[in-house]
Parts: structure tokens; sequence; C-alpha cells
């Protein structure tokens, strides 16, 4: 029988810091594969979001077979997660939510590359969802997800805290 391992996902509202943490990870984490909902599409622009979760479920699913872990940087929702056909793969998937003040995720958001997509209205849907991980954490999630704050924390200090969650589920 093959030994399951837990799979990582670091999500959280747009403009907390997923990101620009993921690349502090990838130096933590040597023997890893970090991966992105945003960018890895697998060299196609048509995947749906729900294909994406897939194939990157998949990916990491093949990488467990060899005891490598993955961390997933992304806002997947848990029953998105469930959808995927490699989900019970896994001994369980472990959210970690980043949050920020919502002041400092509408600036991070307003001085993006694509801040003319950043209307008052987008930021409030943003805002909301922050507010929704927050309140559902304990939850929505199994296990429940544990919420870093990214207000006022350099990437490094970010990840090194996501390290120091991950370390207590991989035991290898």
């Amino acid at each position: 029988m093959e030994r399951k391992f837990p799979l990582f996902i670091v999500t959280g509202a747009s403009g907390v810091g997923k990101t620009t943490v993921m690349h502090e990870l990838r130096g933590l984490f040597p023997n890893f594969i970090i991966l992105s909902t945003d960018n890895d599409n697998f060299g196609s622009t048509k995947l749906d979001y729900q294909d994406r979760y897939n194939l990157l479920f998949h990916c990491a699913a093949a990488a467990a077979k060899s005891n490598i872990g993955t961390i997933i940087c992304g806002t997947v929702m848990p029953w998105d997660a469930q959808k995927c056909d490699t989900y019970h793969d896994f001994s369980e998937v472990c959210f970690i939510n980043l949050h920020c003040d919502d002041e400092t995720r509408n600036n991070r958001l307003r001085n993006r590359l694509d801040k003319d997509t950043w209307t008052d209205e987008m930021l409030k849907v943003h805002q909301e969802f922050a507010q929704w991980l927050l309140d559902n954490a304990e939850t929505a999630y199994d296990p429940p997800m544990p919420t870093i704050d990214t207000t006022l924390a350099l990437p490094a200090e970010i990840a090194l805290q996501i390290r120091e969650f991950i370390y207590t589920k991989w035991n290898i």
C-alpha cells in the first residue's frame, strides 16, 4: 500500500502576497514543487480554473509518489479541490490563508500592472472574500486553515511561517 502525503495550498484574496511569497518558498523548499494557479497553464491559456486545478493536483500526486511535496499558490476553494480526480491521493489537503488589512490589499492591487481592473466594486468583492476566508477558516476547511497576516510582514518572514506549518504536517 502506497503511503499518502499531504498537499499544501497557499490561498487568499488577490493582493495578499501569494505570488510574492511563492518565490521565497522556492528557496526554503528546494525539494518541493511550487506551483501557481495563475501561470501554470501547461502551455494552454484555454483551460478553465477547474481543469487547471485538476492538472495541478495530478502533478502533485505524481510528485508525491516519489516522496516529493507540492505547494500550490493560488486561490483554490475546498469544494474545487475536492472535485479534482486525485484529491484522495493525498493524506490531507492543507490550506494556508494569507491575509492583510483592506487598506494594504487595496493599495497593493491599485499599484499592480493590472491596476485598471481594480475598480471600487472589484476591491469590495475581494474585501468580502477575504473576510469570508477568515470567517470560515475553522469550518469550511478540513483540517482548519491557519491564517498568516501579511500586512506588515516581509515575504521572507511569511515564508518562514508557512514552512513552520508545513513541517508540522510533512513527516518523511
